[in-house]
């Protein structure tokens, strides 16, 4: 029976695993030995019911919802984000997010148990499970608190382990890379239909992400606090290139492309099914025609895409799409100004107008067949709730017109979670981080992106300057291997973590304001405008700009009644004092 579709019920031990999943305080949980474990794990599917309760949306994030994009300079929401001014609170009360932990600890523990009377390889799927979801689980606590206690042991509520002090951020990552490299081991290295089960390749790419995040924090934030002593980020890149480099000598994935450059990348995040994708490698599925009450529904994708409700793209993302000549619009005669929105589609990379709407493309198809364009929204825009857009710049990646598929707050768009063009842009930033890059390697991951938009290839020999570029003091290649990763991701929650690894919040966020389209082009404007025209939302709410910490924001405060439990040991992080 599909996962992503219904998770098997657990007989007999239901009520304790759902309070083991749901519960992050893992001070406050009952005893795990009064379980009767002996008797639970007894066959592999045993093993597998119990790692199912793991496919949720924290492993398994939705794409509609865009992720930690908002947590950038990518997205703009209806509302200041607290992160990015600088103006989360200290936590008084709270939990580090243990209980995950603590529940696959107990799978670890007690796993072995069905080992005198089954083969190792009837249940190694469901044991390389459970250390990716173990090193997701890590990888998410390391990005939230840095140095974090790296627990192995099934901890009751008096375990001494609970009080050791913080493990080391680079033995904490070690070990997540080591729990990626088991799983890889033991997870099926078929295919597969993409949304039951995780394999070998989905491993692998989790890898490279980390080593990536890793290798860049750790080369970026060097001599800062949160920093690293005896920093040795070229470890990881090449872990991430290693990692990256073996699914795509696999042969198992390709980028879509149907030779429609026009249509291509906006189709790729439209379709109903990925089970033969070639570049999708894990998604999760919907389908309005089951109950929204029942969870095989997976009810989390309430959200409307075919309105904005209070959510827009930035202007910086806009003005980061090169021309068609390849180039940036900065002085180029190709580029038409910003007065429409459609004229800033023009001769400019089709993935700008595949991921954004103007009033010219189409809005909705009604089951009748006619045909409404988005002018319709744009002449009603920010007159309510549901049509504020903050920017003016809406986004339509991942949104099929067909009304067909959509009943009010809901939409059968499937959730792509995992896809190759990210094994590709992890592979292309690693190597160049590491001076390493080579044309060959750039026409083996950038290029087959371009190709499929149609836009010419980087030639790492003739990058042109660009007075605008974000990173002006970082070589060429890797200002333009960002710019790529930035456009060919945008809205898929990547931007936060990769703001957060690059220590960019003083070029992105410090001291700037999310900006719009000429305002001009709409006649209900509750936002202020800057001085040239353009759409200035937050330009009472912040006059100064965004007033991130750099000496804070980049992690999450611990909460002080953790502290609290355990003073001589547990300490703050930086700037949170």
């Amino acid at each position: 029976m599909m996962i992503m579709k219904t998770l098997i019920k657990m007989i007999g031990l239901a009520s304790l695993f759902f309070l083991m999943a749901c519960n992050d305080d893992f001070l406050e949980r009952p005893p795990l030995d009064q379980v009767a474990s002996d008797r639970f794990f007894e066959k592999p599917k045993d093993l597998e019911t119990y790692v199912n309760q793991y496919y949720n949306a924290t492993f398994f994030p939705k794409y509609a919802n865009h992720g930690n994009d908002y947590d950038s300079d990518d997205l703009v929401g209806p509302t200041v984000n607290t992160r990015l001014q600088g103006t989360r609170p200290v936590l008084t009360t709270g939990t580090i997010g243990f209980g995950n932990v603590r529940s696959i600890n107990y799978f670890m523990t007690h796993y072995k148990k069905i080992e005198e009377f089954h083969d190792f390889d009837s249940y190694k799927q469901y044991v390389g499970e459970a250390y990716y979801f173990k090193a997701v689980t890590y990888f998410n606590l390391l990005k939230s608190y840095g140095d974090i206690q790296w627990l192995d042991t099934d901890l009751g509520d008096t375990s001494p382990e609970l009080y050791n002090p913080r493990t080391p951020r680079e033995v904490v990552v070690d070990r997540i890379i080591g729990c990626l490299d088991t799983a890889a081991l033991y997870l099926t290295a078929d295919k597969t239909n993409g949304y039951e089960r995780i394999n070998k390749w989905i491993a692998l790419l989790m890898q490279s992400r980390v080593a990536l995040y890793e290798g860049t924090w750790q080369k970026y934030h060097n001599g800062t606090s949160f920093g690293v002593e005896n920093a040795d980020p070229n470890k990881y890149l090449e872990k991430a290139v290693g990692a990256a480099e073996q699914i795509m000598e696999s042969g198992l994935y390709a980028i879509y492309s149907t030779g429609k450059p026009e249509e291509d990348y906006r189709n790729l995040f439209i379709q109903r099914e990925y089970s033969s994708s070639n570049e999708v490698m894990f998604w999760r599925k919907y389908d309005n025609n089951l109950s929204r009450g029942n969870s095989s529904f997976t009810n989390d994708r309430n959200f409307r895409m075919s309105q904005p409700l209070g959510r827009s793209i930035s202007k910086s993302v806009i003005d980061d799409y090169l021309c068609t000549d390849g180039r940036a619009i900065g002085g180029n005669p190709l580029f038409q100004g910003h007065t429409t929105i459609v004229q800033e589609m023009e001769n400019r990379d089709p993935r700008f107008r595949q991921t954004v709407a103007s009033p010219d493309q189409v809005w909705k198809i009604q089951a009748h067949g006619n045909v409404e364009n988005w002018s319709s929204v744009f002449a009603r825009m920010n007159a309510n709730a549901d049509l504020n857009a903050p920017t003016g710049y809406m986004i339509q990646k991942g949104y099929d017109p067909q009304v067909i598929y959509h009943v009010q707050q809901y939409g059968e768009e499937p959730s792509i979670l995992f896809r190759y063009a990210e094994v590709l842009l992890n592979y292309i930033e690693a190597k160049a981080e590491l001076g390493t890059s080579t044309q060959g390697d750039i026409d083996k991951t950038v290029k087959l992106l371009r190709d499929r938009v149609g836009m010419p290839n980087i030639d790492i020999g003739s990058i042109a300057t660009d007075s605008d570029w974000d990173f002006p003091t970082l070589p060429p290649l890797i200002n333009e291997i960002r710019r790529e990763r930035r456009i060919e991701l945008v809205g898929e929650g990547f931007r936060w973590d990769d703001i957060a690894r690059w220590a960019a919040a003083d070029e992105l966020i410090v001291g700037k304001r999310p900006k719009g389209f000429k305002a001009s082009q709409i006649s209900n404007n509750p936002f202020h405008e800057d001085e040239a025209g353009f759409m200035d939302p937050f330009q009472k709410a912040m006059p100064g700009g965004y007033g991130f910490k750099l000496d804070r924001d980049y992690l999450d405060c611990i909460p002080e009644s953790q502290i609290v439990l355990n003073p001589e040991n547990l300490t703050q992080n930086p700037g949170w004092r």
